[in-house]
């Protein structure tokens, strides 16, 4: 993060391949060479972990905080290693090419992974999967048996098990991993597939001294393996539902906060272990990734906790959390801190003093800098200080062209021209706006692909607002050409981040 660099945002969901969905397989591998070839450094993707139909499919909502994916493993690497047939594979639905399908993806992808799982029980167990449960048993055997329950009990959340589960009581768990067995071991084999895969992955991009950068939310859901584990280290009442949940309060863009529903820590319980959990959590992405960025920062310094009877988040109040404790254990723990902070929209005083005590860079997003007060915005390049992130848009914005044509005032277009001092057509706009950024003081820049394609609105990842339709966008084939890695390279090195 010290040095100039860039680097490209794209999720492994949205990248090109015949089965519905973006996969850890050899289309994950091509994009790394562009990023190789192109003079990219960085590869950002969003959170790994398994997603719901539920939530509707973002990444941001999981129930674990420490499984994969197993939608994103990827067919043609099982078929490599043995565990399918090619025959296996066929037919392969006629999934659409600019989107994510899915429900179509599970109904495809869940009976291949079950057929790999019984050719995998059918060989002797390798040492290597041996090997990985015993290191990864401290989140992924009470992960198995949470799934094997879920499925169980029909998909119900664990609040609504017998009690004796519901509560962990020892010998219904024991009695409970000898019934499931099978479905536990599935469990065990689906993740190591995913990490074995994904360490696949992460060792090829090392070798074109690529980068990656992971994505950590900062809370859990309440229905999720971790609370139901460690119901202890949340605000949860004897029937183990939440007393207080997670949100932000009224502000600017909402009158009435935003409740987002999420458990909240209890920060004295997590204190007297260490914050053991939350240590595991940081080294577990740092095993994954190079980088990781927490998203919303500021519930680690301070966060808005609500009734959780309320309907709103009106009524909250601000708590503080033990920021200089905790940060000050991880860095006894991992000297090098390779973290990010989002600390986007309102951040205390307080935020800002534990990110640069820490050496935590912010994130700087460059739609962000044409209102009213541009000259003095954070966000304009002139303002942005070397220690930070700069992105043209994020995945939680509208692309560079789609807030063009769909979200800028005529004053917010006034103030760009002016700033890049000539008028630009959409079509040119986002390569604009990349120049400003490449050329600033930040060490590092992020873009989304999206930005890089001068893509517009239809091509957006998230609508943060909007419930349904996130999380869709594709890379179709043959968009990442050799002259748009050429003029991505050219750049880089004009601006000195090769």
């Amino acid at each position: 993060m010290k040095r100039r660099g860039s680097g490209l945002l794209l999720h492994i969901t949205s990248l090109p391949s015949r089965y519905g969905i973006g996969d850890m397989g050899p289309e994950a591998c091509r994009f790394a060479d562009f990023l190789a070839a192109a003079g990219q450094s960085l590869w950002q993707i969003l959170p790994l972990n398994p997603t719901e139909p539920i939530h509707h499919n973002t990444p941001y909502h999981s129930i674990s905080a420490f499984a994969g994916n197993p939608m994103l493993i990827s067919p043609d690497v099982l078929v490599e290693e043995g565990l399918l047939e090619p025959s296996d594979l066929e037919p392969v639905p006629a999934f659409p090419a600019a989107e994510v399908a899915f429900d179509a993806v599970r109904t495809y992808k869940t009976p291949l992974l079950e057929r790999a799982f019984e050719r995998f029980t059918r060989r002797k167990l390798a040492a290597d999967y041996e090997r990985f449960c015993k290191e990864q048993a401290h989140w992924l055997d009470d992960f198995a048996l949470f799934k094997a329950l879920r499925t169980h009990f029909d998909g119900r959340i664990w609040t609504g098990w017998p009690r004796d589960l519901r509560d962990r009581h020892v010998e219904s768990l024991a009695a409970a991993r000898k019934e499931l067995a099978d479905r536990i071991e599935r469990e065990r084999f689906i993740q190591f597939v995913f990490f074995a895969q994904w360490a696949r992955l992460r060792q090829y991009g090392s070798r074109l001294d690529l980068q990656l950068f992971g994505d950590m939310p900062i809370y859990v859901d309440l229905d999720s393996a971790d609370l139901w584990t460690h119901p202890e280290l949340f605000h949860l009442d004897e029937e183990k539902r939440p007393t207080v949940v997670a949100g932000v309060p009224p502000d600017y863009f909402s009158s009435t906060g935003q409740l987002w529903g999420n458990p909240i820590y209890r920060w004295d319980a997590l204190q007297r272990t260490g914050y053991r959990w939350w240590m595991d959590r940081i080294v577990h992405n740092l095993e994954l990734f190079d980088l990781v960025r927490i998203d919303h920062f500021i519930g680690m310094v301070t966060y808005w906790a609500v009734p959780a009877a309320e309907k709103s988040a009106i009524n909250g109040r601000w708590c503080e959390a033990p920021a200089d404790d905790f940060f000050r254990r991880l860095a006894k723990k991992l000297p090098y801190l390779p973290l990010v902070a989002e600390d986007l929209g309102s951040v205390t005083p307080a935020v800002r003093e534990v990110m640069a005590r820490f050496d935590i860079p912010g994130m700087k997003v460059l739609l962000f800098a044409f209102g009213d007060k541009m000259p003095e915005n954070p966000y304009i390049p002139h303002n942005l200080p070397a220690n930070s992130v700069a992105y043209t848009g994020t995945h939680d914005t509208n692309t560079v062209r789609g807030w063009f044509e769909k979200e800028a005032t005529p004053e917010d277009k006034e103030r760009l021209f002016r700033y890049l001092g000539r008028p630009v057509p959409p079509d040119e706009l986002a390569w604009e706006l990349i120049r400003l950024l490449m050329g600033s003081v930040a060490n590092t820049v992020i873009l989304p692909v999206q930005d890089l394609l001068g893509l517009g609105d239809e091509a957006r990842m998230n609508r943060p607002a909007v419930r349904e339709g996130n999380w869709k966008y594709r890379l179709e084939p043959g968009r990442l050409t050799p002259a748009l890695s050429e003029r991505l390279r050219k750049t880089v090195e004009t601006y000195g981040r090769n």
